[in-house]
């Protein structure tokens, strides 16, 4: 190994090792409990069974029927909080449509339709680079310039970002095993009163968590790693690879079926390790499925992949030239997603 690999390789495994801080501060028991279970593919724990493996993965997803409104679900979150109608809790030909239309919305047109507005963001906050940045700071604005603009809402970009973090955060007590449960609404009816139609609320909780878990991480792991001169498309798909922002999928079978062998029944509480599926956790080459894996399989495959692949790239390149490098990072403890509550840089 040359002297240029080898210092290559211990960059890498710093950035990997702190970005793994932020798993194990924001959800300390269970991100423990799955890092001490991940050499197995399936693992039941009573009606739960953790779902690790690449394949077992895909086979759940692609080939056993889940539940959409089941307690604990993402889609029995969404149901709870709008009238309903949402691409999370429909079956049948109306998820299907709902599909299709997300899809067009989110697609190659939707994404050059929505790209002026993140990007007047970035070249606004951070065109100038001066100073010290919180990258956090500017994600949550073009998040939430982004969702305003994706469901019509007239609202600040900045209060709509805060109120689908404090949504997320109040959502995810109900579907992610081991935090305390919570019965109010509250968060939720904040957010509802600032987008025209209640059914938009969980499409915008999902860009704008998944964008401010991403993007800062993302741009620490550059950092950290040295990568700057190589910031690409192909870049952003890894990144979004290795650091996996929506690490678990939690899910309820609707019928029987079987991962690698383990026998799941109807009813099951399904936790789809994402992170594990991608090999975000593993140096060295990865699955060619694995950056696909981090936005889901088959008919549960995330339809805002090309968006968020398209604003990572955007971001990191308008940060490349500054060579930023991370002057303090603190991982946000209450946050639905693994993230930082603050990511402080300075150019390089």
């Amino acid at each position: 190994m040359t002297g240029d690999t080898a210092a290559r390789a211990r960059t890498h495994r710093t950035a990997r090792r702190l970005d793994r801080r932020v798993y194990l501060g924001s959800h300390p028991v269970l991100f423990t409990l799955l890092a001490a279970t991940r050499r197995r593919p399936v693992l039941r724990l009573g009606r739960t069974v953790l779902v690790h493996g690449a394949e077992a993965y895909r086979e759940v997803l692609t080939r056993i029927p889940l539940d959409r409104t089941a307690e604990g679900t993402t889609g029995g979150a969404a149901a709870r909080r709008t009238d309903g109608g949402l691409l999370f809790d429909q079956d049948g030909g109306e998820h299907r449509a709902a599909r299709r239309d997300l899809t067009e919305l989110l697609g190659a047109k939707g994404t050059e339709r929505l790209r002026p507005v993140w990007q007047a963001v970035l070249d606004r906050r951070l065109g100038g680079f001066t100073g010290t940045v919180d990258l956090v700071d500017v994600v949550r604005e073009l998040a939430g310039a982004t969702a305003a603009a994706l469901t019509g809402s007239g609202a600040d970009p900045l209060q709509l970002a805060r109120a689908c973090a404090d949504a997320a955060a109040e959502a995810a007590r109900e579907h992610l095993p081991g935090l305390p449960r919570r019965t109010s609404t509250t968060a939720a009816e904040h957010l509802n009163s600032l987008l025209p139609h209640g059914r938009d609320a969980m499409l915008a909780v999902a860009a704008v968590n998944t964008t401010i878990a991403a993007l800062p991480r993302a741009a620490a792991w550059c950092a950290r790693a040295g990568l700057w001169d190589e910031v690409s498309p192909e870049l952003a798909v890894e990144l979004l690879r290795l650091t996996a922002p929506s690490p678990l999928l939690p899910r309820v079978a609707a019928d029987e079926g079987t991962a690698a062998g383990c026998p799941i029944g109807r009813g099951d509480r399904l936790v789809l390790v994402a992170r594990h599926a991608a090999g975000a956790h593993r140096t060295g080459p990865a699955d060619p499925q694995a950056a696909q894996a981090v936005f889901g399989a088959g008919p549960h495959a995330c339809p805002g992949a090309r968006l968020a692949r398209a604003q990572l790239t955007d971001f990191l390149a308008v940060l490349a030239p500054h060579r930023p490098v991370v002057v303090r990072a603190a991982v946000d403890r209450r946050a639905a997603l693994p993230g930082y509550s603050s990511l402080l840089v300075r150019k390089g």
